[in-house]
């Protein structure tokens, strides 16, 4: 395995920006998790989701209807996914510890696990933002080039027409293979994983029987194979598509850093709150529609930066971000509108499969 890289030694940047984010919620009095409206949205989103898992599978309704419930319910749980998973597995939806993993354990149910999650995203993702090698986000080989330090094949040239195809696949993917994959080989990328104790090895098997229970051997007795192999193909690809657009959104597009460490050194050129904003873009941050839906993930660079703190502060803070980083000569990467960072993306994909 490689050494993990280094920062770079100054972090004046990043105590400065402490400071005053502490300085806003002290002068403001208001607490850095979630508000009641997180907590009315996380009900929302979930009596909608079991609502709607109750009446495709127990009550089955024409085809038709059943195929738009299923994609909803994959717009729906993914959504679950931005607003009450992520924020429980960051600490950050509520001043309780319980609750925050009772909201993390959404993954679980859903097939997904949240001990892996934590490694890959919480640990791995956070701290080596766009670092080829060890991010796990940036690692879609062969299928996608998503860095220049990544090997080219021929059919990349094609990767930002196709790139969809495998987006909607990875709902699917990561909760039939990647997972999997992670437990025994014992690493996410070129970081190994920390020892698993008995009570991660029984959440991560006795949740991934009690997901093909509810979402497979359930359904299936109940609808039949065919019936249910469309109806879960088509929530899966729905939620995987959401998944990856809005994370992808957030990293590879042309304005977005890839910083390696120095071959000798090993060291990256920024200290780590700096390489977090280079590396990271928001979108559409003035849509409060769409921040609603993907619980503040198009707030990226605060997210990067504060993961502990709720996504619903991300609108404030990042008028205090946005300050710190025109005094301090730093690059803020914004796209005004989702459809700019769409196609922004997409032409990052292109360029990469060609140059």
């Amino acid at each position: 395995m490689s050494a993990v890289p280094k920062f770079a030694a100054s972090r004046s940047f990043h105590t400065e920006l402490k400071n005053r984010i502490n300085a806003y919620f002290e002068e403001s009095g208001k607490e850095q998790t979630g508000t009641a409206s997180l907590f009315v949205k996380a009900i929302v989103l979930t009596v909608a989701f079991v609502a709607l898992y109750v009446h495709v599978v127990f009550f089955t309704p024409s085809a038709l209807l059943a195929v738009l419930e299923c994609a909803l319910m994959g717009a729906v749980g993914s959504a679950i996914g931005f607003n009450v998973m992520h924020d429980g597995a960051h600490g950050s939806f509520s001043k309780s510890k319980w609750v925050n993993q009772f909201a993390a354990f959404t993954l679980n149910v859903m097939g997904g696990n949240s001990f892996m999650w934590n490694m890959k995203h919480n640990l791995i993702h956070h701290m080596y933002t766009n670092v080829d090698g060890f991010d796990d986000d940036i690692d879609a080989q062969p299928w996608l080039r998503l860095s220049s330090t990544q090997p080219r094949h021929r059919f990349h040239r094609f990767q930002h027409l196709y790139f969809w195809f495998f987006y909607a696949l990875l709902f699917i993917a990561w909760i039939f293979f990647m997972d999997y994959q992670k437990y025994f080989k014992g690493k996410i990328g070129e970081v190994p994983i920390k020892k698993m104790t008995a009570t991660d090895q029984g959440v991560f098997w006795g949740f991934k029987a009690l997901h093909l229970l509810l979402f497979m051997a359930l359904p299936i007795y109940l609808v039949g194979f065919w019936a249910w192999l469309v109806g879960f193909v088509v929530f899966g690809c729905v939620a995987g598509f959401c998944l990856s657009l809005v994370f992808q959104l957030a990293h590879t597009v042309e304005h977005a850093a890839f910083p390696m460490p120095h071959e000798t050194t090993n060291k990256l050129e920024d200290e780590w709150a700096i390489h977090q904003i280079k590396t990271t873009a928001n979108f559409a941050t003035d849509n409060k529609v769409i921040s609603w839906l993907v619980g503040g993930l198009n707030f990226q660079v605060e997210h990067h930066l504060f993961p502990k703190i709720s996504h619903v502060h991300y609108p404030e803070i990042s008028k205090i971000i946005k300050q710190m980083c025109q005094e301090f000569g730093v690059t803020y990467n914004e796209y005004p509108k989702m459809r700019y960072a769409v196609a922004s993306h997409v032409s990052f994909l292109r360029q990469m499969g060609r140059a």
